[in-house]
């Protein structure tokens, strides 16, 4: 599983991406959790508002900050 984390570094990504790892520790699953704070690759995923959760290449979450809960739900 890939989860992916857009944004350009911003407090907000910053914890979601921590979010998101706690997720996967607590979901007990294998995952390569990373950020991209690439401009031109966050539009390829069309994004506008971030941070955005990314899984798997589909954009699941955008311009907020999920707890690690909320992310379990949508890994499992």
């Amino acid at each position: 599983m890939k989860i992916e984390i857009l944004g350009a570094g911003c407090p907000k990504c910053k914890q979601l991406y921590e979010n998101a790892q706690q997720a996967v520790k607590n979901q007990g699953v294998e995952a390569e959790v990373i950020k991209v704070e690439d401009i031109d690759k966050i539009l390829e995923y069309g994004v506008m508002i971030t941070p955005a959760l990314v899984i798997n290449g589909e954009v699941k979450i955008t311009g907020k900050v999920v707890s690690p809960e909320e992310i379990q739900h949508l890994i499992s």
